[in-house]
């Protein structure tokens, strides 16, 4: 679902190096924040967990402006992994774009919810994923028992995807 003009968010395999190099980005930006680079309860997502990889890019440019995956919990969940937007284009709607996205896709596979963490470090996340139509949920999975973790949950249904790129 294209939902910005100024945007191509095109779907990529895990091991795309565009999206390796926004995931690096992503993880040296939170090791920064957290001051460890040991932040991530459970396994780090990886080709074999995730259902889908986005990379958006400016369409005037063609410069890699963010990217976003989803890893499959369940057969009818799955959770956002490695949402990023380079510093530079945040405030320009791409997290919103690139989310988006990922719940369509999402939906079209059949999954039913789609669920995100924030970190204590990532005041910012837990924002944009409360304005985004997502609600606060009891810890889950690896994230179970952690205080600085907050997760988050979403119905999908065919307007989901549609309501969040207007938001």
């Amino acid at each position: 679902m294209q939902t910005n003009p100024r945007l191509n968010i095109r779907q990529v395999s895990w091991a795309n190096p565009v999206g390796a190099d926004l995931r690096a980005a992503q993880q040296s930006e939170l090791d920064s924040r957290f001051g460890t680079s040991d932040h991530e309860p459970g396994p780090a997502p990886s080709e074999a967990d995730t259902a889908v990889f986005v990379v958006a890019y400016e369409k005037c440019s063609g410069q890699p402006l963010g990217c976003g995956g989803l890893r499959i919990v369940d057969d009818r969940t799955v959770e956002i992994k490695r949402l990023y937007v380079v510093p530079y284009a945040r405030g320009s709607r791409v997290a919103s774009s690139i989310l988006a996205s990922l719940e369509a896709l999402a939906h079209s596979r059949g999954f039913q919810v789609i669920t995100a963490e924030a970190g204590s470090a990532q005041t910012d996340g837990r924002s944009f994923y409360e304005s985004s139509g997502f609600a606060p949920v009891p810890n889950f999975g690896p994230y179970i028992g952690l205080s600085e973790s907050q997760c988050y949950s979403k119905a999908l249904d065919s307007h989901s995807a549609a309501h969040t790129a207007m938001a």
